[in-house]
């Protein structure tokens, strides 16, 4: 079959919003209409899925039938208090349930379609909600869509899942559910939770639960870390963990807030740094999966100048060639933008103008802060997958 790319999309899923909050469904309005407007969407070889909402027995899979009762009930209850919901960072909203599981079905649709072999790879942008744990709120996320996708491949018989993300914040819902997992790999890059939300883990020494070392796989990278020492440490890792698990298929949580202008975190990364990680992410899915890659969008909270361009280039990367960085953005997309945040600034162009460096990590030879996160990482879990932590072979 040819190479093929689903996109799960309805503008139902814009109804997962939180008010006056950074979580703004602006931002995959924007993207889809960016896309759009530029073609990818209308590539041979893509299709779009309407999603469903999931429906209680998927989501049970990762959250407690209790929690589920209490997202239903909270918009109905000003005072509500517990489970991490009516909090300043979890609000709750009108159709909250429906809205969170149908984002968890768009995630669930992309799984089965890749899974299945109907298509090799899709793309929900609207997903990513790494933050929600068995029965807690958190981060924003309600429901955990990447893991109760996992949880479906499982169910559908994927007997080696790789999980790798790339949002600035720690992947903690997902390395949560899947901890004692020796069938899924969770591999997270993120500012290090010594300066940044979920601030108690991300750190290298999670490595698995027993029957499950070296599963958990976490980077925690300095704040101020650009696209030099970000794509660094990336090759320095996340390829060798890989090759060592031979995933079956790649799922990613391509979260767009490393971006040195997102307001929330202190990351450095420029939108043709993100390029180019999506760019490796699609390789290793090519390399060790057979093209199986299911990526998700995550945070990114510079709704305008930001997310709409990284998630282009991510649905650019996954439905064929990688769009030119210097490609200009249409007038419309640009009116759009404006009439959507009036006063932001609105990007001409899908680069930020710079041309990433691929840097090769040697050990000792680069004792930087970020050489340092490397190592910890490398000592953490390389020998637990036969690897060497000095070893610089990729």
């Amino acid at each position: 079959m040819a190479e093929s790319t689903a996109v799960v999309w309805d503008e139902a899923l814009l109804a997962y919003d939180m008010g006056h909050h950074p979580m703004n469904p602006v931002r995959v309005e924007l993207t889809m209409a960016l896309a759009r407007e530029l073609g990818v969407l209308d590539r041979p070889g893509v299709s779009l899925i309407v999603p469903e909402p999931a429906d209680d027995a998927a989501l049970i899979r990762v959250h407690r039938p209790e929690y589920l009762e209490a997202v239903r009930l909270a918009p109905h209850d000003p005072f509500f208090r517990g489970w991490g919901l009516n909090t300043p960072d979890n609000p709750v909203f009108e159709g909250m349930h429906e809205a969170s599981a149908r984002i968890c079905g768009a995630t669930l649709a992309a799984a089965e379609a890749v899974w299945s072999g109907a298509v090799t790879r899709a793309v929900n942008v609207s997903g990513g909600l790494h933050h929600a744990m068995a029965a807690r709120a958190a981060g924003f996320c309600v429901y955990n869509d990447p893991a109760v996708a996992i949880a479906r491949l499982l169910d559908l018989g994927a007997e080696r899942i790789a999980y790798v993300d790339v949002d600035v914040h720690h992947g903690d819902g997902v390395q949560a559910a899947f901890y004692d997992d020796p069938r899924v790999l969770t591999v997270s890059l993120h500012e290090t939770p010594l300066t940044l939300f979920p601030f108690t883990t991300g750190y290298p020494e999670e490595s698995g639960g027993p029957g499950a070392e070296g599963m958990s796989v976490n980077l925690a990278l300095p704040p101020g870390t650009g696209d030099a020492g970000w794509l660094r440490a990336f090759h320095a890792v996340v390829p060798s963990v890989l090759r060592a698990f031979a995933p079956q298929i790649l799922v990613t949580q391509c979260g767009a807030d490393a971006h040195r202008l997102d307001p929330l975190a202190d990351l450095r990364l420029s939108v043709d740094g993100q390029r180019a990680a999506y760019i490796a992410l699609r390789a290793l899915a090519d390399e060790l999966c057979d093209g199986r890659w299911v990526a998700t969008g995550g945070g990114g909270y510079a709704l305008v100048e930001v997310v709409p361009r990284a998630w282009t280039h991510l649905l650019a990367v996954a439905t064929g060639a990688a769009l030119d960085p210097g490609t200009a953005i249409p007038p419309g997309w640009r009116k759009l933008a404006a009439d959507r945040r009036p006063g932001e600034e609105v990007p001409v162009t899908l680069t930020d103008g710079t041309a990433p460096p691929v840097e090769r990590w040697e050990p000792g030879t680069t004792p930087d802060p970020v050489d340092k996160a490397i190592m910890a990482t490398r000592r953490a879990v390389f020998p637990l997958h036969g690897l060497d932590p000095h070893d610089i072979r990729d």
